[in-house]
């Protein structure tokens, strides 16, 4: 994990070694873009708009028991078709982690139409008195295995409950920072999405944020269901369109109607909040796919149930895969100590110039104790 303090309102990295890793990691751009078709310099692009961002302090989860006990039938679920298709990026705009195309079988299951609500989550929450991970102090022993040798211990004034927070730039900045635009707040957390004074009141139908992969499990496990894996996401992404850039088909995102919340403007000092939102939006907000599956693109990262490995697809071979699960276990070149796990769809934060991650064969990844302003989840079911 990356441990960062603030300090004058600039992070300051506790590592020096730390830091190098993510200056040459955030500094590395990835496969050809709708950046590198507009001219945009390389140096202005990351590979994506999840990756290399300060790690949360890494937390215990191990004591944590969840048994299901929601409910457990079909309702608010779309019965997605089996099928088989071609997983990964079928033309020049996806990074080197969506190729090569690879034939995939899916077995027919059920997803959520949408992503899951704070309706929802609290429903889980006041069943269980389950504690998210931002809402959890870190702890410094798990925290320091993680760190190099002799990284000293924070003050304890630190090491407290915080998840990060989306904070817009006030000018044009060079994009090879993502802490430039990422903060961590104390108090932040999925009943507080920006921090102590905001809150979900009335936001009941809007996509619970700031939950870690582990909340994301164990909402699924309550709830009699799992999260999806990555193939699954994209297929039900894909609705039955084959080889089509986007879960609507090929029309360019800004074209015609508003399709899905993203960032719209010059990324990230300036929203022209086009679509109506200039954070997170209502579930529902947007058409729907083929599938009768809303938001699969934009709005809040989605969580999978697979590790992400950078080199998966490559490994995969020519044969066709049936219900894959995933590799084995995560590696990221960027980071090569930090487990990740797979997240889908893109976010309120997309931006062409940025990761255009609303493509339907988009990868990113994320380490699983992580939780963000733009990251949620929703569930599959048998």
């Amino acid at each position: 994990m990356i441990l960062i303090t603030r300090n004058k309102n600039r992070l300051t990295w506790l590592s020096a070694a730390v830091l190098t890793i993510i200056a040459v990691a955030c500094k590395q751009s990835s496969g050809t873009t709708a950046a590198a078709k507009e001219n945009i310099p390389t140096g202005d692009t990351v590979m994506s708009c999840s990756a290399n961002l300060p790690s949360r302090f890494a937390t215990d989860t191990s004591t944590i028991t969840i048994t299901p006990g929601g409910d457990n039938s079909y309702s608010g679920m779309v019965k997605i078709p089996a099928g088989e298709f071609l997983m990964g990026a079928a033309d020049k705009d996806g990074r080197p982690d969506e190729y090569p195309q690879h034939t995939v079988h899916i077995d027919g299951f059920w997803m959520d139409a949408t992503e899951v609500t704070n309706a929802m989550f609290r429903k889980f929450v006041k069943a269980t008195g389950y504690v998210t991970t931002a809402e959890r102090a870190p702890d410094w022993e798990a925290l320091k295995k993680q760190l190099p040798p002799r990284t000293p211990k924070p003050a304890d004034s630190l090491l407290v409950a915080a998840s990060l927070v989306f904070t817009p730039t006030t000018q044009p900045i060079q994009l090879n920072d993502v802490s430039q635009w990422w903060q961590w707040v104390k108090g932040a957390d999925w009943k507080h999405p920006q921090g102590p004074g905001s809150s979900i009141d009335g936001k009941e139908n809007f996509p619970v944020v700031h939950v870690s992969w582990d909340d994301a499990t164990a909402y699924a496990k309550w709830a009699g269901k799992r999260l999806p894996t990555e193939a699954e996401w994209e297929w039900a992404a894909r609705a039955g369109l084959p080889n089509q850039p986007y879960t609507w088909g090929t029309e360019p995102v800004d074209k015609g109607q508003q399709k899905a919340n993203i960032w719209q403007g010059h990324f990230p000092d300036r929203n022209t909040v086009a679509d109506g939102y200039a954070r997170v939006a209502p579930v529902k907000s947007f058409t729907a796919n083929a599938y009768a599956l809303f938001d699969m693109a934009g709005n809040v990262w989605e969580w999978c149930s697979d590790w992400y490995r950078s080199d998966y697809y490559a490994q995969t071979g020519s044969k066709k895969l049936i219900n894959p699960a995933g590799p084995a276990a995560s590696y990221d070149p960027d980071e090569p100590t930090v487990p990740k796990r797979v997240v889908r769809g893109g976010s309120f934060l997309c931006h062409a110039s940025y990761c255009a991650s609303y493509r339907v064969s988009a990868r990113m990844k994320t380490s699983p104790d992580t939780g963000l302003e733009h990251t949620g989840f929703r569930c599959v079911k048998n």
